[in-house]
């Protein structure tokens, strides 16, 4: 029997967001503790990995990410960060079946950064063995959206060159493993003091941005993961093969619709060119986490965490990220200090 949570209301505490703007407009506070429905299942935080789009919601810019938050001048009430988690099923809904209380599992799922959080059970996947929680969480939406970004909308193939702009970011890092273990040769763009780093997880080659602008080398590649959003498309078009895919998940364009122009643009140019230009958003998918799963197991992908800050200390966390420029990830621990 599965064992439900009551629906007496209990509190726990978790990272609230009460209007858009700076980190100051978080609190940690108590709210009443989550209550899966049938098809859902309930975890026990140990540990949320936080992502770039976390400092978007925080910041609701561009307004069209705003109603994820709930409401366009503001979020909805008791609003909680984070997307990225990693625990052990607390409880499940009467109509899960394939995922039992006691179970070490990780997600994507709203409000991460909270004792617990309630997760649809068809995007709850096994964390890998191998791995502890801390790094279990860094996995959700940051590595997903490497593998999506290259094997689906790259279609990257062994021998390919694959260049990735932005390599040290959070989904780059996880970008250059899986390029390399799709069998690629690995063109990494970070700023210098990242380049060690790019190169012990698989990069070939790596240009530090801040002294070359790979558009103007003179290089061609089959595969570009446009991660930064710094060049226009134009600029990277020049630098793909005739033939080329152009993935783009990032950019500028203002406060309403962000990166919507380049999107635009690449969609308006891309019947008329041989390259292919494809804009990118991840998805979340149990099934990549499975496959996730394989290549982490396999030692192809480890996640590269710069930092893991206790859960007192979210509100740090989130500073740093929303400060942009972060090797790897970003997590929070909610497991008690040794």
């Amino acid at each position: 029997m599965p064992v439900t949570a009551t629906t007496t209301r209990e509190p726990m505490k978790a990272v609230v967001h009460h209007a858009y703007g700076s980190p100051d407009a978080l609190d940690l506070r108590e709210i009443d503790k989550p209550v899966p429905a049938a098809d859902e299942v309930l975890i026990k935080v140990h540990a949320a990995g936080l992502n770039a789009a976390d400092g978007f919601l925080l910041r609701g810019e561009p307004y069209a990410i705003r109603p994820m938050a709930g409401g366009l001048r503001r979020p909805r009430t008791n609003h909680v960060l984070g997307r990225a988690v990693a625990g052990l099923v607390e409880a499940v809904g009467e109509k899960v079946t394939g995922v039992r209380v006691g179970d070490a599992v990780y997600a994507e799922c709203p409000g991460a950064l909270a004792a617990y959080v309630r997760a649809a059970e068809r995007l709850v996947a096994p964390m890998p063995a191998t791995l502890t929680f801390e790094q279990a969480a860094a996995i959700p939406v940051a590595a997903t959206a490497a593998l999506q970004g290259l094997r689906d909308r790259g279609q990257v193939r062994p021998g390919q060159r694959v260049l990735i702009n932005g390599a040290s970011s959070g989904v780059g890092t996880f970008a250059v493993q899986i390029a390399a273990s799709l069998g690629a040769h690995v063109t990494a763009v970070c700023g210098g003091r990242n380049a060690d780093l790019v190169g012990s997880i698989g990069a070939d080659h790596v240009i530090d941005y801040t002294k070359e602008d790979f558009t103007r080398a003179g290089l061609r590649y089959d595969v570009i993961f446009d991660l930064i959003g710094n060049h226009p498309v134009s600029a990277l078009r020049r630098t793909l093969s005739p033939t080329g895919t152009l993935v783009l998940s990032s950019g500028g364009g203002g406060r309403w619709l962000g990166p919507a122009r380049r999107i635009a643009v690449s969609l308006l140019i891309s019947p008329f060119v041989r390259q292919r230009l494809r804009p990118f958003a991840a998805k979340e998918d149990r099934a990549d986490l499975l496959a996730l799963n394989d290549l982490v197991e396999s030692g192809a992908v480890t996640p590269v965490i710069q930092h893991v800050y206790p859960f007192d200390e979210a509100l740090e966390a989130i500073r740093q990220i929303d400060g942009g420029h972060t090797a790897g990830k970003i997590v929070v621990s909610l497991l008690p200090t040794p």
